[in-house]
């Protein structure tokens, strides 16, 4: 079950609200975690029992580590800990990663070793970071233990951000866990945020979807440069409202229910470098990543050297933890060669780049990237990014790109503004001119889209989420 599907929006979300609201605040958190299993169960009904053994598994570790640092013995909770590192890492590693090692490790060395062809969980990789942070965070004196069974399995598979985040820490939700309160102008503000993701992933990112599809579906040898280009700019805005998308839909459904989760992008196209690009891309992972590998490596606070070192590897796992294949590897090595580069440049050499300069460097890099996270198969990457850059014997414009371009012109104009502050900043403006206008607007504009979406939804079969792969 997916947030911009018509039996999510018409019938799962009002009947867990009704429900929800309808009970005393002490049930409140069980309903939660009832209908996040049964949210879950409706598409990977098996691997509901995983994702209670991660639950059971990371609640125990967690009241072993309180219980061993109140008595002193902080080897013991050091063991807690490890314990529930290799069991959450070994789940992820068996279901995600096994088939990708074994094959690899076949290819390599004529072996023959059976492939398990184990079927992905849902959103593993999210709650799995989740839950280990949990446990990190009870040891390091971020965050008390929960000693309530409930609340924590509320904290674990909380729907609204289940499936593909934001990565919520622990210690961001605990005090909303139990101590919330729902409100009102909370609410609303959860409804219009929802419904600006439902729009984003259902009127751009679906649309856009759709010419990214017709030109990877071609033969990479017969694309031209302008087919290449424009495919490539299609990729990069879809996946961008689609995961934006739905992170604002579980921005909004948090509010819906009391909780503050932090935001996961902010305008990640208007960056100025490659580093600020992944300030502002998918803010949760980066964050994980820094607190929980790259700070505990040592940071920057070893050497350029060991700097080096430790952004190589946390680079390397952000590529590997988008998925079991070589291209999200090479995704991985690809930006930290170039945080790297940008490290010594900015920092150790203090070079100042234009700033038009940074967005165009900037964007021209991020697609490159893109064309290299979209295609398992390396060879179509490759022939595809040959065709970006004219390698070869190329054609500059076919007749079916200009055809696509025509055709698609003026979705590509209002995803490329979309991407940008510039609605945001245009609409601030008009609400503040005046403030019953500009109230009475907003609400007819969320209505429209909203009713726009549902359209869409109904007339179109096509509805992918990219993320559910993650």
């Amino acid at each position: 079950m997916v947030f911009s599907s018509l039996l999510f929006l018409l019938r799962f979300l009002p009947a867990v609200l009704l429900l929800y609201y309808a009970v005393p605040g002490g049930l409140r958190n069980f309903i939660l975690f009832a209908a996040s299993l049964f949210f879950y169960a409706w598409g990977e009904p098996v691997y509901v029992c995983l994702i209670l053994f991660s639950t059971m598994v990371d609640y125990t570790a967690g009241r072993v580590v309180g219980h061993c640092k109140e008595k002193g013995k902080m080897g013991m909770a050091k063991a807690g800990v490890a314990v529930s590192a290799i069991v959450n890492l070994s789940l992820l590693g068996t279901f995600k990663y096994a088939d990708f090692f074994l094959s690899t490790l076949n290819k390599w060395t004529d072996m023959e070793i059976g492939l398990l062809h184990l079927a992905l969980p849902i959103g593993i990789s999210f709650y799995t970071f989740q839950t280990m942070s949990y446990t990190i965070d009870v040891y390091r004196g971020d965050a008390e233990v929960q000693k309530n069974i409930i609340t924590f399995g509320t904290y674990v598979a909380l729907f609204p951000q289940l499936i593909a985040g934001p990565i919520i820490r622990y210690k961001t939700v605990e005090k909303q866990l139990t101590w919330r309160k729902e409100n009102v102008e909370l609410f609303a503000d959860g409804i219009i945020r929802f419904i600006t993701g439902l729009g984003k992933k259902v009127l751009l990112a679906n649309q856009i979807g759709e010419l990214w599809n017709v030109i990877a579906s071609a033969d990479v040898r017969t694309l031209s440069v302008m087919e290449a280009w424009l495919g490539a700019v299609a990729f990069t805005l879809q996946i961008y409202f689609d995961f934006s998308g739905y992170s604002d839909m579980a921005i909004g459904l948090g509010k819906m229910f009391g909780f503050e989760f932090p935001e996961n992008f902010a305008y990640p196209y208007e960056s100025k470098s490659i580093t600020e690009f992944w300030r502002r891309w998918h803010i949760s992972l980066g964050t994980w990543f820094r607190e929980y590998v790259y700070i505990p490596l040592g940071g920057n606070r070893c050497g350029f050297v060991r700097q080096i070192f430790n952004i190589a590897v946390v680079w390397f796992l952000t590529g590997l933890w988008h998925g079991a294949a070589w291209n999200f590897i090479l995704w991985g090595v690809y930006y930290g060669i170039l945080l790297i580069i940008e490290k010594f440049l900015f920092q150790h050499l203090h070079w100042n780049m234009p700033q038009i300069l940074g967005r165009v460097y900037t964007l021209v890099i991020v697609v490159v990237g893109w064309v290299i996270f979209s295609w398992q198969d390396l060879s179509d990457s490759s022939g595809f990014m040959k065709a970006m850059f004219c390698v070869g014997d190329v054609p500059l414009i076919k007749e079916r790109g200009v055809y696509l371009f025509s055709d698609y012109a003026f979705i590509l104009l209002v995803a490329v503004l979309g991407a940008t502050e510039i609605p945001k900043k245009f609409c601030r403006k008009i609400f503040l001119m005046n403030t019953v206008r500009g109230e009475i607007a907003a609400m007819l504009f969320i209505v429209f889209v909203f009713v726009a979406s549902l359209a869409c939804l109904v007339n179109s079969s096509y509805n992918p989420f990219l993320y559910f792969r993650f």
